[in-house]
């Protein structure tokens, strides 16, 4: 699979990666390890989790796949990125106080039985603790050695902004990559976010990459029993991207991929994979198989007319002030 470097940095990562979002929860230990090693032997590097992936069982799980606690495959060839600061609590979804982020660090490298994490993210922005407080866990993780490379995810474009301008004075870590919803149903990134992560020199790690499993056509004559859609847990994630525009949008990739003899989940994936700016889609599956169908897209770059017809389709609208005032 081939490498592309993280954001202006010497970090390389394959340019697909493993999410973990349904370990230890929909995604049992066998099911997980067919995945990892199916990735690993495909040339993929970059497995995304978080220390609230089932409650911690994400992490745990992974742990017990590497090789540092006798698993199939070796810690040194894996980028292991985690994520900090969401918390199970509704009147406060996030925590990004540095006593909270770097507990929850110590936390997740002993679920996943490594020194250190090739990648870490605060996994939101929280308005009630000073940006600068949270920015400087990252710091403190780099400088101890529990983090090789330090990003933000799902911060909006001012805040992202803000956070890797920051981080660009003093003695401080420059922000690596952000990761956010990113796909042919969900382009909200390219208002704001895009421009800025291109600016500073940020890696786009898009979750979601197939629209919640939507832009695959499986739901276009009903939602099936077994998808993340007939999920109690995960119907309401889904939910959103099941009117008549995401249908247009379906319709749309179908089209392409009967046209190029392949699948929709290859022309949506390949659309988001090589957008500017975009590092590695995180591609989460719900087994090897669904995996396997995801790396096949490896082999398929769009054609250039392809790519302007998915993008007019899917478009967003953009106005004052996100373009160029005098053109409107």
């Amino acid at each position: 699979m081939e490498q592309r470097h993280l954001g202006r940095t010497g970090l390389r990562v394959s340019r697909l990666g493993l999410g973990t979002l349904t370990w230890g929860r929909d995604t049992d230990e066998h099911d997980a390890a067919e995945q990892l090693k199916a990735f690993w032997d495909a040339g993929g590097t970059l497995v995304d989790t978080a220390d609230v992936y089932g409650g911690g069982e994400a992490e745990y799980l992974l742990g017990r796949l590497i090789d540092d606690r006798g698993g199939l495959v070796p810690r040194r060839e894996l980028v292991i990125s985690t994520k900090a600061g969401s918390v199970p609590d509704p009147d406060r979804r996030t925590d990004g106080s540095r006593g909270h982020l770097l507990a929850a660090l110590d936390a997740s490298l002993a679920r996943l039985g490594t020194d250190y994490v090739d990648l870490w993210l605060l996994h939101a922005f929280d308005p009630h603790t000073p940006l600068e407080e949270s920015l400087h866990a990252l710091d403190i993780a780099v400088r101890s050695g529990r983090a090789r490379y330090v990003g933000v995810s799902n911060f909006c474009g001012w805040q992202l902004a803000k956070a890797g301008t920051w981080q660009l004075g003093g003695d401080r870590t420059r922000l690596a990559g952000t990761q956010m919803e990113y796909s042919l149903l969900q382009r909200g990134v390219e208002r704001e976010v895009l421009p800025a992560a291109l600016d500073l020199g940020l890696g786009l790690l898009p979750s979601s990459p197939l629209g919640r499993g939507v832009l695959t056509g499986k739901y276009r004559h009903g939602t099936p029993t077994d998808s993340r859609g007939g999920s109690e847990a995960l119907a309401p994630f889904v939910e959103p991207y099941l009117d008549e525009t995401a249908g247009r949008i379906v319709d749309a990739v179908r089209t392409a991929a009967d046209g190029l003899a392949t699948t929709p989940l290859q022309v949506a994936l390949a659309w988001v994979r090589d957008r500017p700016g975009v590092t590695a889609p995180i591609i989460g599956a719900r087994n090897a198989q669904q995996l396997a169908a995801a790396l096949s897209v490896e082999s398929l770059s769009l054609p250039d007319e392809i790519c302007r017809a998915l993008d007019d389709v899917s478009a967003p609208v953009h106005r004052y002030p996100d373009h160029d005032w005098s053109t409107l």
